[in-house]
């Protein structure tokens, strides 16, 4: 590390060989915190790159409990977090109408930081039981469409970070880590991202990838789109700014998606957007980012045909009976 660390305060960057290496031996537990922690500084007095980036991602993919379900196509719905904005649940609510149109869901998540309540919050209050359990997570892909991945029972190797990362109190790298590391590998991706710098990181990084993506960013600095302002979209095929009336929507004010204050009060406004009773301003965000996912699958499909079935994911109740199908199997 003391080599890594002088090479690096000398203002060099890391291949992504270098990277993925250091990362793993930090995963094994082989260095202190003080370590620890001046290798996290580095990368709060520069950037990051994205080959470092990238080196990270394998690194911790490497280390993780892997999940096998190459034999689906399957999608993740998340973002980084960090954009402060308290929205309710959009990316797992997305989640459920793609799995409610028939498409397969594998949702990685975590407790909320930035927001009251993330997606491990409002899943484990509607009961959702977390387990790394391969048998149990693929049963429910196939019989609800949609399975969960808490991400502390994927990533053991984390808990040799989190004491640094607690003590910080300061956003790292590792919080762009998150929406990248799915121990399953999907093959498709949407993944929002709180600004376009980070953006444009990520997609030199995802380009790279053998998978589909979209990488999106709301102007206004949501990490999804909020339909409050115009979005930009990245994908292998585009690189394109929409506004909310391009895909047939009105423009959404940030009040119009408050997620309340307590995991009730969001679990609440989870379900009524699932059942078709959410408000057009919540129901319409869900549909939008929804209709990306669902475009990733079909790259050819237009956004117009995307956002309609996605709407009748939830005008015909699939996509509330893929939640309630899945909380079921939590009591096999």
């Amino acid at each position: 590390m003391k080599q890594t660390l002088t090479y690096l305060f000398a203002q060099n960057t890391l291949s992504m060989g270098e990277a993925k290496a250091i990362l793993l031996r930090i995963g094994q537990g082989e260095f202190s915190d003080a370590e620890i922690a001046s290798f996290l500084t580095v990368y709060l007095m520069r950037k990051i790159t994205p080959q470092e980036l990238a080196g990270f991602r394998e690194a911790l993919l490497e280390l993780c409990i892997p999940l096998n379900f190459s034999e689906y196509n399957t999608i993740d719905v998340c973002g980084t977090g960090g954009d402060e904005k308290n929205t309710f649940n959009i990316s797992t609510a997305a989640a459920f109408v793609i799995a409610g149109a028939g498409y397969k869901v594998v949702k990685h998540g975590n407790y909320g930081v930035s927001s009251s309540c993330g997606s491990s919050n409002v899943l484990e209050f509607l009961g959702y039981k977390f387990s790394n359990n391969t048998d149990k997570i693929k049963h429910e892909l196939e019989q609800a469409g949609i399975c969960y991945l808490h991400a502390p029972f994927f990533h053991p190797a984390m808990k040799h970070v989190g004491p640094v990362r607690k003590s910080l109190k300061i956003r790292t790298f590792f919080n762009l880590l998150g929406p990248m590391v799915n121990p399953s590998r999907p093959k498709n991706q949407i993944v929002g991202v709180f600004n376009q710098e980070v953006q444009e990181l990520y997609h030199q990084v995802y380009k790279e990838l053998d998978m589909n993506y979209y990488i999106l960013h709301n102007l206004d600095g949501y990490d999804e789109i909020s339909l409050t302002d115009k979005f930009r979209a990245v994908s292998q095929q585009e690189d394109k700014l929409y506004s909310p009336a391009d895909l047939g929507f009105e423009q959404a004010k940030q009040e119009d998606l408050f997620g309340g204050e307590t995991v009730k009060e969001s679990a609440d406004i989870f379900i009524n957007v699932l059942s078709g009773k959410g408000t057009t301003a919540q129901t319409n965000v869900v549909l939008a980012n929804a209709a990306f996912a669902i475009k990733c699958f079909n790259s050819k499909m237009n956004l117009d045909e995307c956002v309609s079935i996605a709407r009748e994911a939830i005008s015909n109740g699939k996509a509330i009976e893929a939640l309630k199908q899945l909380i079921e199997l939590q009591n096999e």
